[in-house]
This record gives C-alpha cells, structure tokens and sequence, in this order.
C-alpha cells in the first residue's frame, strides 16, 4: 500500500499539532524533512527531538513519535510528528510529506487499515468514530465496550454455536446411516433457541444504546413569551436564545445538548405556539407542533399571570398520551391565575418554577430524569448496540433463525433449516465485517475525520 498522511488534530490553534504518516516507505520519507538531534536506530515505541526542514530552511521543531510494523495502529510502519500548533506550521509539515512520496489519506483511511489488516474487525472500526463523537461518560463507556471488541465477542459466539450446528446438519446429510433424525432435529432447534434468544437481547438493547447515542428529545412548547427562551439559557448555563419582550422573536428551533445523570438529553427550543397572520411565524408553529409530537419528553411552558386561552389548550392536548412536564412560571410575580387541578388530567408532573429566580429549577432537573427513566438505562458493564447498523442486521439475523425454527417444529428436512442458518451467518458476518461489501465498507469509513 502507498504511504498516507494527514494532520490529526482539529483545525485551529492549539498546544501541538499533529501530522500522521503510515505505509512501507514512511521513514524514508521522515528521513528526508526530519533532522534528529541523536542519530540513533529506529525503534518501535521511541520519540526523537528534531527538527522539520525544507532544504536549508528550518520549518519546527518537533517530536517524532516511531510504530514499527506490526506494532502501530495500521500494522504498518508509522509515526507521528508532534509540532507546534498552529495553520500554518501544520499545513506545512503536510506538504513536505506529500512532496516528498506520500498522499493525502482518505477520511478514516488509518482506521481502514487497521480493519482491512486485521488488527481490529468492523465494529471496532465504528466504535472509535463513536468515542470521538461521545457527547456523555456514558456514552463513552459503551463505545470503549464495543472497541475492546466485546460485540465482537458475542457475534463470534453465536456464529460458532450456529456453525458447530450445521456441521452436524452435514454430517446427517452426507452419512444418514450413522445418525437419527430425532437426535439431529432435536439439537439444532436447541442451538437455534438459545441464540435467539442471545440475538434478541441484544436488539432489545437498541433502545437504551440509540438514547446514549443520540439522546433523549426534548422539546421546549408554549405560548410566546411563556419563558421557553429563558429555560434554554437556564439549563445550557449561557445566553444561547434571544429571550426579550417582544411575542414572536423564536421563529426557529434552537437544538443544543445537556447531560443528566449521564445521559444526553437533545434540548429543542420552539416557536411560540398561537394563531398567528404572520407567513414566517406560521411555519415555526407547525414546526414546533410537528417537533413536540415526535419527541420522547415535551416541557410545556405556562405564565402562571395568564388565564389559559384557546392556544394554550391546544398546547395541552399535545400533551395527551406523552411523556411530559408542565412547568407553571414566573411564580416569583405572585399572581396565579392557573388552576394545576385542571392541568392534572393532561401531565401528572407539574412544577412550580421562576426562570428569574431559578426556583424550582432543581426539582425540574429531578424530575426530567425521573420522567424518561434515567436509572433504567444503564451501561456499567452491560454490552448496548448502539449502532443503527448492527440494530438492523441483528433484526434480519434473528428473522431468519425464526424461520429455521418454524421451519424445523414443521418437521422439514434438516437441509432445508440449513439455508436459513447461512442466512443467519451471512448477516453476522456483516456486522464484524467478514461478510460486509467494499461499497459498504467505504460508506462507513466515509463518516470518520481526516487523520483517524
């Protein structure tokens, strides 16, 4: 393979900037920009003070940072030069390594390598954009899981267990005489029940792994100048939305992450919601109806010191059947015109708060986290899918052992359960890569930043 490289660190200015080189003629290219203060052997796990030259000129100086093949992230020779950061020093040292024999690398290419070397399979692969893109501790935990390849660990498992199955199924076939179709039929449908049942905890996970990932939807609702604005600003700790006077300023949603107890929630302020002749206003209402319908938690937003009106009744009936707070505001005016027996029949969680004063702010925090079941999504030590990915080929794999199931209490021949178990195979070879497509294979590393 040809010689990659890529700067490694984010654009900008910073501490150290990194430029990533990997491939057979690595060194040789090092050779010819770097001047080491010691000129000693190259080894595996070794860092040299130098310095970055172009000709005479001297561009930084820099530490190298020497993998020796098989030993390196790519199994091949590589190595890492630490300089100052910065633009410019940075873009330079890169065209010294592209003028010099190498070429630019791919998004993911160095991890491409690693997968297509062997050193880690497919899932491994797609936990390390997972790490990079961890928005929680907890989150971050279940894609370290999944990197130290302990999915990996449970695929391999059930395709052994399947494959030590059709072995058998074979050797029914090719030497009938010393076998009985009872026994046969009888052990196959045993390994095709426990790994069901393997398969289908692992689906099950999803949902606690596609809430790690991806976090749990919030949407702010209520009428123009209920306070949405204001509790934005409140749980992000900054002055993220425009909160003034003036009905109608949020004419768009405001998306940005918290995270509670561990767990991300995705904090979608909205338009305030009421009949309006505005053409722009209208769009953000049905914008901010359409969002609250489709969100796991709605927080709706009441001015206690305003009688409830037709908008606000729409407001409500949102709410039916959802999981939701109603925070009643601006308690701190003292004037409460709101009757929270009647809001009741809508939302059993009803605070009482002052974006002002920050009362009652606690409670919510609290009560935010009791709502979704916060402590029921766990992953100290448990395996979660969190790939949408592998959630699919899980599903597809366990169809297909349902139909081996069906296929075999049916009573048909044990070859025929045989075409249903490659099927099996096949998909969970996709997931860890064995069986995946280059197209694939090239559409998931397309995802990844330059440099990793």
């Amino acid at each position: 393979m040809s010689t990659i490289a890529a700067v490694s660190t984010a654009p900008g200015i910073g501490g150290i900037g990194i430029v990533r080189m990997s491939g057979n003629n690595c060194f040789e290219i090092l050779e010819k920009i770097f001047k080491p203060i010691s000129e000693t052997p190259i080894k595996g796990y070794t860092i040299k003070y130098g310095k970055i030259v172009d000709g005479k000129e001297i561009i930084d100086e820099v530490l190298v940072s020497y993998f020796v093949a098989p030993k390196s992230y790519t199994t091949e020779n590589m190595c890492e030069i630490n300089s100052h950061g910065g633009t410019v020093v940075i873009k330079k040292i890169l065209e010294l390594c592209l003028y010099n024999g190498a070429i630019l690398a791919e998004p993911g290419e160095f991890t491409k390598r690693a997968f297509l070397n062997g050193r880690i399979d497919l899932t491994q692969a797609e936990a390390v954009i997972d790490v990079i893109n961890s928005k929680t501790e907890k989150e971050a935990k279940a894609s370290i899981n999944q990197l130290e390849g302990n999915l990996s660990i449970k695929i391999k498992e059930i395709r052994d267990d399947l494959i030590s199955g059709m072995a058998d199924i074979e050797a029914s076939i090719d030497y009938p005489e010393y076998d009985e179709v009872e026994i046969t039929s009888a052990k196959i449908l045993e390994i095709l029940l426990r790994n069901r049942e393997k398969l289908s905890k692992l689906e099950n996970s999803f949902s606690n792994g596609k809430i790690l990932r991806d976090g749990i939807k919030t949407a702010i609702i209520g009428r123009p100048n209920a306070g949405k604005s204001s509790l934005l600003n409140l749980l992000l700790n900054e002055e993220r939305a425009i909160v003034t006077e003036i009905e109608g300023t949020t004419r768009d949603t405001i998306e940005e992450y918290i995270s509670l107890g561990g767990i991300p929630f995705k904090i979608i302020d909205t338009a305030g919601i009421r009949d309006t002749d505005d053409t722009v206003e209208k769009i953000g209402v049905k914008k901010a109806i359409d969002i609250a319908q489709k969100s796991d938690l709605i927080i709706s937003i009441f001015d206690t010191n305003r009688e409830l009106n037709e908008d606000d009744k729409k407001i409500l009936n949102i709410l039916q059947d959802k999981n939701s707070i109603i925070i009643l505001n601006k308690i701190d005016l003292n004037t409460k015109k709101i009757n929270k027996e009647y809001l009741e029949k809508y939302s059993k969680n009803i605070i009482f708060m002052s974006m002002k004063t920050q009362e009652g702010y606690q409670e919510l925090l609290n009560m935010m986290q009791r709502v979704v079941d916060v402590d029921e999504i766990k992953n100290d030590g448990e395996l979660l899918v969190i790939n949408a990915r592998h959630k699919s080929l899980i599903y597809q794999a366990k169809n297909s052992l349902n139909n081996a199931i069906d296929t075999l209490e049916k009573g048909l021949p044990v070859d025929v359960i045989a075409i249903y178990m490659k099927e099996v195979l096949e998909e969970l070879g996709k997931i860890t890569g064995e069986t995946v497509t280059d197209d694939i294979i090239n559409e998931i590393f397309s995802k990844f930043c330059l440099g990793k």
